[in-house]
């Protein structure tokens, strides 16, 4: 059997050293995670993901999974017939879609999370804005009609909080009541934004399929790391923030606006994303603060 190189060891031993101070700052802190993207659908980054997720739990991190599920509902709606239609990036949600979304995400899409993150040795319990009255909602007005989809008008973070003082993952589905039995459709960056500003969150993390905010959308090496809040007024004037960019940094700057301390963009398709951000110097993606 082969020796360990002393420099592979140094290696080593300077990645769990660069490491400590980062648990430090995270013990016992919230931090919400808003997984979706590529990292949901990609096998082997799922179970990265999970594994994270909970070595985070273990080390005294108290983190919470918010997740979507598109693809999932996608395909299902193409299974029984129906096309998916979208306006200005929000689903329309009729009463039969509704039915697909709440099944698809609050059964299938939460379970195998919960399932996955017990498997790597976590304690998880999956539930969603429904329970407990956690989010209440009301009918996203506007010009559009778009059906059963809700803008959240209030946040109970008892159930959460709950959850993570006995020890449990808390893992979320972006759905909610008006309070009259009616259940509608969130948006997933929109409900963890909301979630992370109740419970005083440490950090607010957006899984997704880029590299973050590019000041070139073709170009990797344009990644701008950090940005303050004053300064988005103008990257949306030149045009450095824009189509599907603009919502989910709408929802950093609200977070952060309501009280969470920083909130990222990520690539979830970089495998350890979330350990490379929350536990090193070198971080990754587009901080705002």
């Amino acid at each position: 059997m082969g020796v360990p190189s002393s420099n592979g060891n140094s290696i080593r031993a300077e990645i769990l050293s660069e490491a400590l101070p980062y648990i430090q700052k995270y013990n016992g802190k919230v931090v919400v995670v808003k997984y979706g993207g590529n990292a949901m659908i990609d096998k082997e980054l799922k179970e990265a993901v999970m594994r994270d997720i909970v070595l985070l739990s273990l080390i005294g991190v108290k983190v919470i999974l918010a997740h979507g599920g598109g693809p999932e509902i996608n395909e299902m709606l193409r299974k029984t017939g129906k096309q998916s239609k979208f306006v200005n990036g929000l689903r329309v949600t009729d009463a039969e879609t509704m039915d697909i979304v709440q099944m698809v995400l609050a059964g299938k899409t939460n379970k195998d999370l919960v399932s996955l993150i017990t498997k790597h040795g976590g304690k998880a319990m999956g539930i969603c804005g429904v329970d407990a009255g956690m989010v209440t909602v009301e009918r996203f007005g506007g010009e559009v009609d778009y059906g059963q989809v809700g803008e959240i008008v209030g946040v109970n973070p008892n159930p959460v909080l709950d959850l993570l003082d006995k020890g449990y993952i808390p893992v979320l589905t972006c759905i909610a009541s008006d309070g009259n039995g009616v259940n509608y459709n969130i948006n997933a960056d929109t409900f963890a934004a909301r979630i992370a500003a109740a419970l005083g969150a440490e950090n607010l993390i957006l899984m997704t399929d880029v590299r973050g905010l590019l000041r070139d959308k073709d170009d990797d090496a344009t990644l701008i790391p950090a940005v303050q809040l004053s300064e988005v007024p103008n990257l949306v004037k030149q045009g450095i923030i824009s189509g599907g960019m603009i919502p989910k940094i709408e929802c950093c700057v609200e977070a952060v606006r309501r009280g969470v301390k920083k909130a990222v963009i990520i690539d979830g398709r970089i495998p350890h994303s979330i350990l490379i951000e929350m536990l090193s110097d070198e971080g990754v993606g587009t901080m705002f603060r």
